[in-house]
Formats: structure tokens, sequence, C-alpha cells
């Protein structure tokens, strides 16, 4: 799905196209998200009746997830969780799919809470972008996330399980289920794929032991029905900049003055770029990649011949882009800043209480 085709299809997912191209191909997908809700709910039923087997692993597990394509913040929710349970003498263990790396599919160790042992490359952004920003965290990658999660026992023996992106994941027995919600669009035109973002019906809330709602603007209240589910609101925040060779950080301000071209490889593209401009920032020009691009000569080649054509003085991109870059990104890693993101939980006492139950249950 290339990058003008998917900001297409997203807008026309999401509700906020309303053309009447766009409403005879909702005519036409409608249809198709019935049968693939249906087919849904009768996977989640067949779990619920055991007639599916559930795997439970010897610790804890919580689950962090969503039912929208696309992102809502996982990676930083994930990140903020682990360094939450870290801090508490816990040792913490994620259990990730690995999504877009060259061993995806197989299980393998990332990091041992002291070393990387795989690339970017390998292992897929998200898994490295956690193992090299969360000291102490250890990362473990498997298409089977129970043999993921045996995996690590037997050689990391954690705490506690942290399974990213795991909502529909419903092979492997959660005893958190923590559900994120985008707080601006929870779940688009409220129909599911094809015809919509939904991965899979609303009704599938009722899973989660938590909601989230991520990217919540200050002062929001929440306003989506969460049918009685406990809930709290978490905003993200451009935090600084880093530069791509891995040194201090910089503030914003760095680049007041500057020709900014911008580029991300991410869900939500233009959301990054919104982000970059309420900073401040001249953007000259930006360049959408697709979520989870593996980025290649191609890739580096195109962005370089943007900054010369475009006379930008700096690039800017995100932390998850930026660790698939650097071998390939020699022509101009010099003048390369990432983005860092930060996590605020509004109340974060109602998470804090789900998890210190889980070790009182135990």
């Amino acid at each position: 799905m290339n990058g003008s085709f998917h900001a297409y299809w997203r807008g026309f997912a999401t509700g906020s196209r309303s053309e009447p191209a766009d409403k005879l191909l909702l005519l036409v997908l409608t249809p198709l998200a019935w049968l693939y809700s249906s087919v849904l709910r009768l996977r989640a039923l067949l779990y619920r009746s055991g007639i599916f087997k559930k795997y439970r692993l010897p610790r804890p597990v919580v689950s962090i997830g969503n039912i929208t394509v696309g992102g809502t913040g996982k990676t930083p929710v994930t990140a903020y969780i682990a360094r939450l349970l870290l801090s508490q003498g816990y040792r913490v263990a994620v259990l990730s799919r690995g999504y877009g790396g060259s061993l995806e599919g197989q299980t393998s160790v990332v990091s041992d809470g002291v070393t990387i042992m795989l690339s970017a490359r390998e292992c897929g952004d998200e898994p490295y972008l956690l193992a090299s920003t969360v000291p102490g965290l250890m990362v473990v990658i498997g298409t089977d996330r129970y043999a993921a999660g045996e995996l690590a026992m037997q050689q990391l023996v954690p705490d506690i399980f942290l399974l990213d992106d795991g909502f529909q994941h419903l092979r492997l027995h959660r005893d958190l289920n923590i559900l994120l919600l985008d707080f601006s669009r929870p779940f688009g035109n409220g129909l599911t794929l094809p015809a919509g973002i939904l991965r899979e019906p609303k009704i599938a809330v009722q899973r989660a032991d938590l909601v989230i709602f991520t990217r919540a603007p200050g002062g929001a209240a929440v306003t989506t029905n969460t049918q009685g589910i406990p809930c709290c609101l978490s905003s993200h925040t451009l935090a600084d900049l880093l530069p791509l060779s891995g040194q201090t950080p910089v503030p914003f301000s760095h680049c007041n003055n500057l020709k900014v071209l911008a580029f991300a490889g991410i869900a939500d593209p233009d959301s990054f770029f919104a982000g970059l401009r309420a900073k401040g920032l001249n953007l000259i020009r930006s360049i959408s990649f697709t979520d989870h691009v593996a980025y290649s000569n191609e890739q580096c080649n195109e962005i370089a011949d943007a900054m010369l054509a475009s006379g930008a003085d700096v690039l800017i991109t995100t932390e998850k882009d930026g660790v698939k870059l650097k071998e390939f990104a020699q022509k101009f890693a010099a003048h390369t800043l990432l983005a860092r993101l930060e996590l605020t939980i509004d109340d974060p006492e109602i998470l804090k209480k789900k998890l210190n139950q889980l070790f009182q249950q135990k």
C-alpha cells in the first residue's frame, strides 16, 4: 500500500471522506465487512467456550493492543508500563510478533536486558526500539507468543510478560487486557475491514480490563462509552530531538531558523508532521512511506535527493524510523534528527492498581 493510497483509504475508513465515489465504495465494501465481522465474532466465541484452546504462561501476562488498523501508540504505552514495572524491581519481558523483520515467524531473543542480540532489520522496528530505549527490558519475538514466552522462561526467567499488540492474540491467556483507543477516532466509521479501520467489531471492547485513550488533548474528558470498563486518558508529546548518530538530545528550538524536511514510515505520518509544525518548525516538505517500511538504498536516495532539491537544512523523522536507517543513511546521517516521543497518563493510579493486583493474586 503506497503512501497516497494509504492516506486515501485511511480517510475513507475513518469516515472523513464523503464524496459520492466514497459512498459508492462504502456500499460495495460493507457486506464484506459484515462477513469479516461475523467470522471474528465466531472466533472469539470459540475461544470463550473453550473449543479453541488457550495457553497459559507461568507468569502474569499483560496484553497491550488495539482494535483498529494503524497506530494508537502501542509502543510508547508498552515502554511506559515496562519502565514502571522495572522501577519496582521486576524482571520484565516483552513478547512481540517481530512484524517486518527478516526473522518474522521465528522465535528469537532480541535482548536479555543487557545486550541487544538482533538488529532492527532482523527483529522489526518496534521490538528493537523497545530494547534500545528501555534499559533492562528483555524482548523476545515470535509469531506464536506462547512459544516466545516459553523461550523467555527458559533463558531469561522474567517476573512478568508484556504482550505487545496482543488484543487479537486470543490463543495466549492474559491476566490483564489493556485496550488502546485513539481519543479523536476510537472506532473510525464503525465498520471492520475492509470498509473501516476496525480489526474486529466494537463489541470486542468488552474483553478489556482497562481502556487507555491515547492522543487526548489537554482538558479532555471521556465521552465514548466503554461499557463500564475502567479507563484513563493519555497524551503523546514530542519531547526533543536526538541526532541519528546518538549524541546528546537537542530542543526543538535548535531548528527554529532552519528549513526542515520531515519523513516517516508509520501508520499516521500526517499526525507526526502536524506535531512538528505545532512545535513551530518550518516544514518545507514531507515524505510519507508505508508503515513499517524496510529502508533500503532506494528510499535513502529519495530522501537525499529531496533534501537537495528542496534546500532543506535538516531532516527529521521518528525514533521508530531511525532504528532502521543507520546502515543506509550515510548520505544524510549528519543532518538527521529523531523526534523523541513521550507518553503521559493523566491518572496513572488506575493502571498502577491493576498491575499491583497481578502480583497480589500470584
